[in-house]
């Protein structure tokens, strides 16, 4: 029934009259949550460099996301108790709490509770964006209302580097966290017309969020990080330790709850869902690198922060554009897509750590151009089995469990993200970003941090051998 109806949908319709208003306050969301996560790369060098704090470069990610996790938990019980309207405004409100508070800071420390307060009213727009397709959108719409919401983060990849760098290069890195504050206060007046006031929990479930192994994911998360402070390598190693001893309890009380964060065969390799799980992770987990990128071109090769923040954009770019090549593909092309990516990513983080760390190869246009496609690489290669990764997360699922999966699938990227974050900033700490610093410490940094991480993908080619062709895939 779903395909007959939404073959007669089309943009026209989903963009035009009330139906734009509200393509627009949905779109609007994800939009705001995605250029707010591309200017903070961008003029995180330069507020380094005017408040200090270099070693906490990476809490700026890491709580971000953290608290981002967080707040897409309770999106659904907001949309349940105040009605969509009302939990949007909500959503809006604390994220420009949370702007304000970043532009105000004065100190790492403050600016990074700023990040938190963000985080969270950016992880329930994130959430409530897709959440509130079903709820305002006839349903023959929602296949095409799901791309627009999802190309805004390529939206972001355009406009986040220009705000932040344009900011950041005229010594104004508040301002672009202010900026946001406005197109926030535009969105919601159009919220405040387009959306219902009324209690819509019919539609949704009132099934309560898994609190507490929530809770247990951030504290895994910053267990790494506080870890990461230290210049002792037996404490980063007893940080992680730590850190992973609270994932197993997460899989331990997960396995045996009523209320499940992940669905069944999640936390086991022996299952398709658990292969896809790990890979995607494991995916994730090479692109989180880009949080260094902005210091590492501004430092090394002397970048302005807008020419910095484009560059780095081009991770995202790349995952956008292999995405849209491949999302076409089945059967045994798919599968082909799934299996050449993670060796793409490997090479392009190999070749960061080999281009990186040389000032004078970035100065030449051919060595320019191949640090681009380097760059590009590694987003590309992710993007080119991504949507089939997805579609067997949905087929991979236990009967019954499908929207448990569907829903799983930010709380694995968000929470992949925050993790590898958290690590990223102890591989940069103790390869000397912040001691010795200056030019050799972000070399030393982009050499460890690069390399290491490239055994991401390496794992993920190994894990591909366990997972069924799509053809004779498992349920």
């Amino acid at each position: 029934m779903n395909s007959s109806l939404s073959t007669d949908a089309s943009w026209g319709e989903l963009l035009h009259g009330r139906n734009a208003l509200r393509s627009i306050t949905l779109a609007g969301g994800v939009a705001l949550h995605a250029i707010n996560v591309y200017i903070a790369t961008t003029i995180l060098p330069s507020v380094v460099a005017d408040i200090g704090g270099l070693k906490y470069y990476a809490w700026n990610t890491t709580m971000f996301v953290v608290a981002s996790i967080v707040g897409s938990a309770f999106s659904a019980k907001l949309i349940e108790s105040l009605g969509p309207r009302k939990a949007y405004l909500l959503a809006l409100a604390v994220f420009c709490v949370g702007g304000a508070w970043c532009a105000m800071s004065q100190s790492m420390f403050s600016l990074l509770i700023g990040r938190s307060i963000q985080g969270l009213g950016g992880g329930i727009l994130f959430a409530l964006s897709y959440a509130l397709i079903r709820l305002v959108f006839n349903e023959r719409l929602w296949s095409r209302a799901m791309a627009l919401v999802s190309g805004m983060w390529g939206v972001a990849t355009l406009c986040g580097p220009a705000i932040g760098g344009i900011f950041a290069q005229a010594g104004l890195w508040r301002w672009a966290f202010w900026s946001l504050l406005l197109v926030a206060a535009a969105l919601a007046l159009i919220v405040t017309t387009q959306l219902s006031g009324k209690d819509q929990s019919a539609a949704t479930s009132s099934t309560r969020p898994p609190f507490a192994t929530i809770g247990l994911l951030v504290l895994s998360v910053l267990a790494i990080s506080v870890a990461g402070l230290s210049s002792s390598l037996w404490w980063n190693l007893l940080g992680i330790a730590a850190g992973l001893a609270i994932a197993a309890i997460i899989m331990r009380i997960d396995r045996r709850a009523t209320n499940k964060l992940l669905p069944t065969g999640a936390y086991s390799l022996n299952a398709q869902l658990g292969v896809l799980y790990a890979v995607m992770s494991l995916l994730v987990a090479g692109i989180t690198t880009e949080i260094f990128v902005p210091y590492f071109l501004q430092v090394i090769h002397r970048m302005t922060p807008l020419w910095a923040g484009y560059l780095t954009a081009a991770m995202a770019a790349g995952w956008t554009a292999a995405s849209l090549f491949s999302a076409g593909r089945g059967g045994a092309a798919a599968d082909r897509m799934v299996k050449l990516g993670s060796p793409i990513v490997f090479v392009a983080l190999v070749a960061l750590a080999l281009m990186t760390p040389r000032p004078a190869l970035l100065a030449d246009s051919a060595g320019l151009a191949a640090y681009c496609v380097a760059l590009a690489s590694v987003g590309l290669g992710i993007g080119l089995g991504w949507p089939h990764l997805l579609t067997r997360v949905f087929t991979a699922a236990r009967a019954g469990e499908e929207t448990m999966a569907s829903s799983s699938i930010t709380t694995i990227q968000l929470y992949a993200t925050a993790l590898a974050a958290a690590l990223a900033g102890i591989v940069a700490n103790a390869a000397g970003l912040a001691s010795p610093g200056g030019i050799v410490g972000a070399q030393n940094a982009a050499v460890w941090l690069f390399a290491s991480f490239a055994l991401a993908p390496a794992l993920a080619v190994l894990l591909l051998r366990r997972l069924a062709p799509s053809t004779t895939e498992a349920v």
